[in-house]
């Protein structure tokens, strides 16, 4: 299964991912080299919540 483009994810579905991926990191099960792509992939999760939750404010 391909993996989502963040910008194309609900907030609700962009937020578990970065909820996974956390509980991933905190294990310390991954590599190095595994963690890193983890830790871009949260960015990009949470940098497209955060434009999505902000699009929601401005719109209430």
């Amino acid at each position: 299964m391909a993996t989502k483009k963040p910008e194309n994810m609900s907030f609700e579905e962009a937020v578990d991912e970065l909820e996974s991926i956390v509980q991933g990191m905190e294990r310390g099960e991954l590599t190095l080299e595994q963690s890193l792509k983890q830790f871009e992939r949260g960015i990009k999760l949470a940098n497209a919540s955060s434009q999505k939750l902000q699009q929601a404010e401005q719109k209430v």
